[in-house]
């Protein structure tokens, strides 16, 4: 787990934040969400394992504190669950997208649906195989948090949203250029 992760809200700047979020991967399931590590006490679970214990009685509790948000596998098909999707609005502060392999794209289009078509307000957080290469694709689709691999220089990271000052695509952050660059 990272320490730090690169936010970059919406209206904001890019900054540097502690991560206060630890990415459980659901094995060693024994009937719940297990200790969290360094103290932590907020947790991304995986979607697919939401699915089947969002109903117990220890998740809600911990979902209403605001301590539980899930992530979505890049072959979670999100809009197959879009009533519990819906649901979860109101419970999680945070949504990750895993990148299992950096070479995966399938986790840019999570990001693009949930900003799209669930109206998605709340964090939504890449994680897995992050490298600063994806940032900008990222912040352009929908992501607003970056969790990198643990070799990727975060310094560096925050540089790259500097890197272009002229933005010719449509983007979640309506940032795009009208005028020609000087």
């Amino acid at each position: 787990m990272n320490q730090q992760i690169i936010s970059f809200p919406k209206d904001g700047k890019p900054t540097l934040v502690a991560n206060e979020w630890q990415v459980w991967d659901g094995e060693r399931d024994e009937g719940g969400i297990p200790d969290l590590e360094h103290g932590l006490h907020r947790v991304l679970v995986p979607f697919h394992w939401w699915i089947t214990h969002h109903k117990n009685a220890d998740v809600i509790e911990r979902a209403n504190k605001g301590e539980i948000g899930v992530w979505f596998a890049a072959d979670d098909d999100i809009l197959k669950h879009a009533e519990l999707i819906e649901a979860g609005k109101s419970l999680w502060p945070v949504v990750g997208a895993h990148f299992p392999i950096f070479r995966d794209g399938r986790s840019f289009s999570t990001a693009a649906l949930l900003r799209d078509r669930f109206s998605w307000v709340g964090e939504v957080r890449a994680i897995g195989d992050v490298l600063i290469d994806q940032l900008l694709q990222g912040a352009r689709v929908g992501f607003d948090a970056f969790e990198l691999r643990p070799d990727q220089n975060l310094a560096i990271g925050l540089k790259q949203f500097d890197l272009f000052s002229v933005t010719t695509q449509n983007s979640w952050r309506d940032q795009r250029s009208t005028q020609e660059a000087n």
